[in-house]
């Protein structure tokens, strides 16, 4: 048992790490192509913090324990909201929404959460809602690129070793997330735990740790677009993507205790999360608020049990 929450940890530090440079080397490349910042934010990087949550559902579909995909797309999204955007905020004092994102982009990303909702409320994931997630995602980015496009912005210069270093690192991401899944499927055994349970809330805090220091560096540089950009694109590139792509490797198993709390609470939360960027800032106690409401969620989820 020892042996393996070490592996666990190891391989989720790995994958973090490995994230995390990734996502450097994606947004230099990014800024080289004179990507705007808000624009980087909801594609490369947004895509480059959901590679952990991508690659541990695709791999727990192949191992058999597809249960794990929902929770970990309904808890990532939770997670992001609530515990990115709060410590985001708490870290600079006042995190401000620079972008005029009520218009589109927060439409859009409730959009997702109520498809996602309808979408499973049979606890089904069909071939055809699969495909038309994919559509939503292709549609998103279609719109943020030609969006990005309006703004002017200044190239910087980068080298082959930012591309060498997004390979390398994304072969890193795949083992660290390999091993993830394989030592999590261990520990829910060993302790009769439902991988439901670990998947909505250790995992999902686990793989959405490179948001959280993504977000945290890029608004205490100043860089608040990106940060919120950050998590507005993880959450809709996790609710298309890491829920469609998974279901190709095999049938997706949708827990209804995931159904009956985790997917409202995602609803609730991305509400919420229109409601704190209306004023166009997201102040200390606005995101106090956000935190305190993660951990409402995690104390319910243990409360509730979750288990076998």
């Amino acid at each position: 048992m020892v042996v393996t929450l070490l592996i666990f940890v190891a391989s989720l530090s790995a994958l973090i790490i490995a994230s995390n440079k990734f996502i450097e080397s994606a947004e230099g490349i990014g800024l080289s192509w004179g990507i705007s910042p808000f624009v980087i934010g909801v594609t490369l990087v947004s895509f480059g913090t959901s590679l952990p949550e991508l690659t541990t559902s695709i791999l727990s579909v192949l191992s058999g324990s597809s249960e794990i995909v929902v929770g970990n797309v309904i808890g990532s999204n939770i997670t992001n909201i609530l515990l990115v955007l709060g410590i985001s905020a708490i870290s600079v004092r006042t995190l401000k929404v620079e972008r005029d994102i009520m218009s589109e982009d927060v439409p859009l990303l409730f959009g997702s959460a109520i498809l996602l909702w309808f979408a499973l409320r049979d606890l089904h994931f069909s071939l055809f809602e699969a495909i038309l997630f994919l559509f939503g995602l292709a549609g998103f980015l279609m719109y943020s690129i030609r969006d990005g496009d309006e703004e002017e912005q200044t190239k910087v210069k980068t080298g082959v070793m930012s591309y060498a270093i997004m390979i390398v690192s994304g072969m890193f991401i795949f083992l660290g997330a390999k091993y993830t899944v394989s030592s999590m499927e261990t520990i829910a055994t060993d302790l009769g735990i439902s991988p439901a349970l670990i998947s909505i809330s250790l995992l999902a805090l686990g793989t959405s740790l490179p948001e959280v220091v993504v977000s945290v560096s890029a608004a205490r540089k100043g860089k608040h677009a990106i940060a919120v950009g950050n998590v507005l694109g993880s959450n809709i590139f996790n609710t298309y993507a890491v829920m469609a792509i998974p279901s190709f490797f095999g049938e997706l198993v949708i827990p209804e205790s995931i159904m009956d709390f985790g997917m409202p609470f995602m609803v609730v939360t991305t509400i919420l999360f229109s409601l704190v960027c209306y004023s166009k800032s997201v102040s200390f106690w606005k995101a106090a608020m956000l935190v305190s409401f993660y951990i409402f969620f995690i104390a319910e989820l243990i409360r509730l049990g979750f288990v076998n």
